[in-house]
Order: C-alpha cells, then sequence, then structure tokens
C-alpha cells in the first residue's frame, strides 16, 4: 500500500510541479508535456525506493548496542 501511495503522490506533485512552470512559461499542458511528467515521477518514485533501502533503519544508538 506504501508503494501505490509513493506513486500517486509522486504523480501529483510532479503534476501539480509541472502545470504550474507550464502556466508560468505560457507553454500548454497537452498530451507529450503530461506524459513526461508522469514518466519524471516514476522515476522519482524508484529514487525514493532505492534511498529507502540504502539508508539503514536502525538508529544510531540501536547500533552502537549491537555489541
Amino acid at each position: 500500500m506504501k508503494y501505490i501511495m509513493l506513486v500517486i503522490w509522486s504523480a501529483l506533485l510532479v503534476s501539480t510541479l509541472n502545470y504550474v512552470v507550464s502556466s508560468i512559461n505560457n507553454v500548454p499542458l497537452d498530451g507529450p508535456a503530461f506524459t513526461k511528467g508522469l514518466w519524471i515521477s516514476l522515476i522519482i518514485s524508484v529514487l525514493i525506493l532505492i534511498m529507502d533501502a540504502v539508508i539503514p533503519k536502525d538508529s544510531p544508538k540501536e547500533i552502537g548496542q549491537h555489541e
């Protein structure tokens, strides 16, 4: 469930950013621009999942107590 919500939030935030930037630049938000934004949101989701896998889950206090 958390992966689905990650993709949904990523798509919403990148689409919002895409809309705001295209409005400021006076560029129409048509199909290719919207699709490119969705691809970027998927890439961001994968990067977040990779960072989650790389960062240790234990706090520094818990790591020091495993003697």
